[in-house]
């Protein structure tokens, strides 16, 4: 168990974590919030429907997940007023507070110069979390999430003491550039020479995949909040080794939360998710779980739910 941790963030994690995932990783204890898949504001306040297909939470349980762990909404953009009008709308549906997004290393999401690409302009970031942080209500969170720079880190202080001097309630840095993408290793490190700067909650995040790792980035970044993404997906019950000193799952345990995914009923469609979300899984699984390989090659060709549903069941 690390007593070190404060909180324990589950990351958001575009075309992966979505509620179905936060549902699963939240039954096991140890998380104290979940961050949503960013929603892209362009040139309109969003309807209601936007905010709630990219969280059902909020019209289900309060904001937060089955198992009452509050969720907190993402949004991603360039224009600090249609972000500023879209983050109140999200506040009075329920969400935990409001997540910015300046971390996101897509080509097409850069392109359109949303997520990393902002590194390059700390004034930017300053005048959009500025704007939001005026128009969201107190005390409600205005957060955001952003990577050590673009190219490369030069701009990563100013980077931070914009977000920090815009009124930032936290901050949490992936502690790699836009140019690193997800290769290891993370600059831990690098969290430590801000943290004492800046008059918020910095937040560590990036390739957490053990307790030593946690351990490492800890020690390291001088944080004592943080982020876990792909890190959950390879371990399941990764909040709960970290928090609660508990034992990684077994096999057959982890099978168990891939059965559960593949039978979701997701608006009264039980296919939605078959075939390649559990192949997907199981990449990131195989992590910590030699067999999940085999299991991988064994349902390549699986497309129907219900084939690859019995395949599992097979194994438990």
């Amino acid at each position: 168990m690390l007593s070190k941790i404060k909180s324990l963030t589950l990351a958001p994690m575009e075309g992966v974590v979505d509620f179905a995932v936060r549902d699963l990783l939240t039954r096991f204890s140890g998380f104290d919030l979940c961050v949503t898949e960013f929603l892209r504001v362009s040139q309109t306040l969003l309807p209601e429907r936007s905010f709630y297909r990219l969280c059902p939470e909020l019209q289900t349980n309060q904001g937060k997940t089955p198992s009452g762990v509050p969720v907190r909404v993402q949004l991603l953009g360039n224009n600090p007023d249609y972000l500023a009008e879209n983050a109140v709308r999200a506040i009075e549906l329920g969400s935990h507070g409001v997540d910015l997004n300046f971390g996101c290393p897509a080509k097409t999401v850069n392109n359109s110069k949303g997520g990393a690409v902002l590194l390059q302009e700390p004034e930017v970031l300053y005048e959009i979390v500025k704007a939001v942080r005026n128009a969201v209500p107190q005390p409600h969170v205005v957060s955001a999430k952003i990577r050590l720079g673009f190219d490369d880190a030069r701009l990563f202080h100013a980077n931070v003491d914009a977000v920090n001097q815009a009124g930032a309630s936290s901050l949490a840095v992936h502690a790699r550039t836009k140019a690193h993408g997800y290769k290891p290793p993370a600059y831990w490190f690098e969290i430590s020479r801000i943290i004492d700067k800046v008059d918020m909650p910095v937040i560590a995040n990036g390739e957490v995949w053990s307790v030593a790792d946690a351990e490492n980035c800890l020690s390291q970044s001088g944080c004592q909040h943080l982020m876990v993404g792909r890190g959950a997906l390879a371990m399941p019950n990764i909040a709960s080794v970290l928090r609660h000193n508990a034992v990684q799952l077994t096999w057959l345990e982890a099978i168990e939360v891939l059965i559960a995914y593949a039978d979701l009923e997701i608006d009264h469609d039980k296919g939605l998710y078959y075939g390649n979300r559990v192949k997907q899984w199981l990449r990131y699984l195989k992590i910590h779980f030699p067999q999940a390989s085999d299991l991988l090659l064994s349902i390549r060709k699986l497309h129907d739910k219900n084939q690859v549903l019995q395949h599992l069941t097979s194994l438990h």
